[in-house]
């Protein structure tokens, strides 16, 4: 008997010892699906909205100000603070699920709003973090909301001690254990009342990864989670929340499922001579309103498209061009110009109706829409608006600054992990010419630990290339304050910069890599968002041809003080799409709309900044010659087709043939010398030059599919950029593409080629090009464009180096001749 109730309390304690255990390694990512022990929500599916009866127009009221709110600094939100330090989630604070913020599934009346502004979004590394805001009307943050992402991770990612965490205007609404390594997997956390505002609203995700059995820096590479932009989205409870009756309906916009915002504008008379100039006024304007980062607009003369997320429809026209398009035209719009939002009775979808007796009536309704967004030309900015899509702001600076990269968006972190990487961004104006000489410093602000082992490092990089890197080198661990980092400035460009800070960092234990070190908690690394970035003053001076400049900041057609000719070879939807993206584009890095008008031949334009937009057979051959774009492309540029695919043309084999075998070994080692010489002294065959030499005559090839070329005017007064195609179909199926948030900054040097079959962008640098002074004289300027010239033209400083010497030394030699003891 004894026994027996011996046996029995040792299975009872042996029992309660295993549960108080921790759970054993969980290999949930690799299980079949539908055997996860996670919880996984259903997507809901896009209710079907009944179509309502045409509703009264509602005027568009303007707004007082352009830039939407920053999130930063938008109304204060009733929710507590967020602590002063931002620590990544431990190994042990991931859950399963946030059972307490799981909200339902939404019903079949909510309304849905698409957030990520991108076609792909992916977390890597042990730590990521990525913020940007969603423009909510107030009937949208008034309404019951939940928020519904999906993911997907690599397999590799160690789930019990990996998280992913969603903020909604810096307060956390949820974590998920990383553990969807099969296929993308719904969450859906309940939004708390009150957390939402009208205008701007940051949304933030913040990953924390740890490998499953690596503890090498370069496992951290192979961690990822990618957020799938079409599950992700706010569901918000009535259909109160689709209704808009404001310009907050064209900032509201959004994107659809693919990151993609359209804007489908329906002009009847859309062929006829005066519509142009108002036409792109309005895609300009509801492009500056919207700021999101990849748009595109599309002209037709037929009837509405079918609406949708991210999409907005436009009738613009007379009352009695739009009648046969839309019967239950306001009356209203027959006396008078008349600017509303109406129901489409099919659809139920909104749209901005732009009407009137005359199409001066109809230019003067689009002004009420787009005059907030004007901006004077002699009037500043202080930052470039990003927030859409990568919140903050991102400042600009035009001299001497120091800046906290707290007001960058950068947060205290305590880091555990191996690699450790954080951004933000900056702002150079068009004029930056400090490419070859300046040097900008991080003052650090950081610490490590005593077992952070020497041969670890910190790396800055500037537009994801390296320009600077600092060893740790003690054994004791250290507090760095303020410790100055030198970053070179040779890969800023005009407009936005990305300048990330990463730290690389080698412990015993990762050497050793013992099981479940991965999921070490104790921090070994600091980052404080005191450090600052310090730019030191550079030379400010405009540059002709300048790709960069016109990307980053609309230079020069953003600085103009009368409008900018435009010519475009023929009014039909796709030129007139192609010019109105193109434009958009321009638009929100300028800040304002640009004022054009159009003109049916260069010889009405003279020395003034001009955009030359059309097919190439078209293009007037004295915009392609001013360009450097040989005029017999005009005949010769055709697309490949797939039929051309294989084929394989003589000429360029030839060449191709030539440059591997031609010169023999005495060939290939001048090549490699060169290419020595590029790598360790940044001296290449056009810095080893008295003068630049001449811009070559540039054949578009037939794999190109678009060309961006930029050049003077005849008399070289002015900058002349010219957008070319085949056709008009491929001018505009480039544009969309090259427009996008992520392509559009490679455009740079003077001709850039975009190919649709390949998919890849090229650039051709500039060799030649003349200053454009943009700053009023002084000492100081002249000082540092000198600087900078000399540095890129080695030659020329050297030579003058030497002059200068030997003036010195025939001048000393005067000298003691006249006041020297003669014997």
């Amino acid at each position: 008997m004894r026994r027996i109730v011996a046996a029995s309390l040792f299975l009872l304690n042996a029992s309660a010892f295993a549960q108080a255990q921790m759970a054993p390694f969980d290999m949930s990512g690799e299980r079949p699906p539908g055997a996860s022990v996670t919880p996984r929500l259903t997507p809901p599916t896009q209710p079907a909205t009944t179509p309502p009866a045409a509703a009264a127009p509602v005027p568009v009221t303007p707004p007082v100000s352009v830039p939407p709110t920053p999130a930063t600094q938008a109304a204060p939100v009733p929710a507590p603070a967020p602590p002063a330090i931002a620590v990544p989630p431990q190994p042990t604070a991931p859950q399963p699920t946030a059972a307490a913020n799981a909200a339902p599934p939404p019903r079949s009346g909510d309304v849905r709003r698409y957030v990520v502004p991108f076609s792909k979004l992916g977390l890597g590394g042990e730590y990521d973090r990525r913020s940007w805001s969603v423009y909510l009307t107030p009937e949208q943050a008034a309404a019951k909301a939940s928020f519904t992402f999906a993911y997907q991770n690599s397999i590799v990612v160690a789930p019990e001690s990996s998280a992913l965490t969603v903020y909604l205007n810096n307060r956390p609404i949820g974590q998920q254990r990383i553990s969807s390594a099969d296929g993308p997997s719904p969450v859906t956390f309940e939004v708390p009342p009150g957390l939402l505002q009208p205008g701007a609203n940051l949304v933030t995700f913040e990953a924390a990864q740890r490998h499953r059995t690596d503890c090498s820096i370069q496992s951290t590479y192979e961690l990822w989670s990618n957020i799938d932009p079409a599950g992700t989205y706010l569901s918000f409870a009535g259909s109160d929340a689709a209704e808009s009756a404001s310009a907050d309906a064209i900032r509201a916009i959004g994107v659809d499922g693919t990151g993609k915002t359209e804007f489908d504008i329906v002009v009847p008379a859309l062929e006829q001579p005066g519509t142009t100039k108002p036409l792109l006024r309005l895609a300009q304007g509801l492009s500056v309103l919207s700021s999101m980062p990849n748009q595109i607009f599309a002209f037709s003369t037929a009837s509405l498209p079918a609406g949708g997320p991210g999409r907005l429809s436009v009738l613009v026209g007379t009352a009695a061009e739009l009648r046969p398009l839309f019967p239950g035209l306001p009356p209203g719009a027959e006396s008078a110009a008349l600017a509303a939002f109406v129901t489409d009775p099919r659809s139920g979808s909104p749209v901005l109706l732009i009407s009137g007796p005359s199409w001066q009536a109809v230019s003067s309704a689009i002004d009420t829409i787009v005059s907030p967004t004007d901006r004077s030309a002699d009037v500043g900015r202080d930052a470039l608006t990003t927030e859409r899509w990568s919140a903050p702001n991102a400042p600009l600076v035009f001299s001497d600054t120091n800046i906290a990269l707290s007001q960058l968006g950068v947060k205290t972190t305590e880091f555990s992990g191996r690699r450790l990487r954080t951004s933000f961004n900056i702002a150079v104006p068009a004029d930056f010419y400090a490419n070859a000489y300046g040097e900008a410093k991080v003052l650090l602000d950081a610490a490590y630990t005593d077992n952070v082992l020497p041969g670890s490092h910190i790396d800055i990089y500037v537009n994801d290339n390296i320009a600077s890197t600092v060893p740790i080198t003690t054994t004791t661990g250290g507090v760095l304050r303020h410790l100055p980092i030198r970053v070179t400035m040779r890969h800023f460009r005009p407009g936005l910069n990305t300048v990330a800070i990463e730290a690389i960092l080698m412990t015993k234990d990762d050497a050793a890599c013992a099981p479940g070190a991965t999921a070490a908690a104790n921090p070994r690394f600091a980052l404080f968002d005191t450090s600052e970035l310090h730019i030191p003053d550079f030379a400010r001076v405009g540059q002709r041809p300048n790709l960069a400049a016109m990307a980053g900041t609309a230079y020069p057609y953003g600085r103009a003080t009368e409008p900018t000719p435009l010519f475009i070879d023929r009014i039909d939807a796709d030129t007139l799409s192609a010019a109105a993206t193109l434009l958009g584009q321009m638009a929100i890095t300028a800040g304002h709309p640009i004022a054009v008008e159009s003109v049916a031949s260069p010889n009405t334009i003279g020395d003034r900044d001009a955009i030359f937009i059309g097919s190439i057979s078209q293009m007037p051959a004295t915009a392609l010659s001013q360009t450097n774009v040989s005029t017999a492309s005009q005949a010769s540029w055709r697309p490949v087709t797939d039929a051309q695919a294989g084929v394989v043309d003589t000429g360029t084999a030839f060449e191709e043939w030539n440059s591997k075998v031609g010169g023999g070994v005495l060939h290939s080692r001048i090549t490699a010398f060169r290419e020595w010489l590029s790598r360790n002294f940044d001296i290449s065959r056009s810095s080893l030059q008295f003068v630049p030499g001449a811009e070559e005559t540039f054949t578009p090839p037939n794999v190109a599919t678009l060309l961006v070329a930029q050049g003077s005017s005849p008399a070289g007064a002015g900058s002349w950029t010219v957008v070319t195609a085949p056709s008009a179909k491929d001018l505009r199926e480039g544009l969309e593409v090259l427009t996008a948030q992520l392509n559009w900054p490679q455009i740079s040097g003077h001709i850039t080629t975009y190919s649709n079959k390949t998919g890849k962008i090229d650039a051709l640098p500039v060799t030649r090009f003349d200053f454009v002074p943009s700053m009023p004289w002084s000492i100081a300027n002249y000082r540092l464009i000198a600087a900078n010239w000399l540095s890129t033209n080695i030659l020329s400083y050297a030579f003058l180096l030497v002059v200068f010497l030997l003036l010195i030394g025939l001048t000393t030699s005067r000298m003691l001749k006249r006041l020297g003891r003669s014997k």
